[in-house]
């Protein structure tokens, strides 16, 4: 499957099952509890990455969270 991903094309090799945000991003190396996601012009909040799958062609675009002061 090929996705997007912050405006680069990215080939997944996961099971069709297992191609949950979640996976994907961990699959990516992201830490979840420093990313924002969003996927097709929609955020996604964080609760729903365990249920929603991406398709081919999705687009995604990863927001890292920097604290600074």
């Amino acid at each position: 499957m090929k996705i997007k991903v912050n405006g680069e094309e990215k080939k997944i090799e996961l099971d069709q099952e297992k191609v949950l945000i979640s996976t994907v991003l961990k699959h990516m190396g992201y830490k979840p509890n420093t990313i924002v996601v969003e996927l097709n012009n929609l955020i996604i909040n964080s609760m729903k990455w365990e249920k929603v799958k991406l398709k081919d062609g999705d687009n995604l675009e990863i927001v890292s969270i920097v604290g600074g002061g």
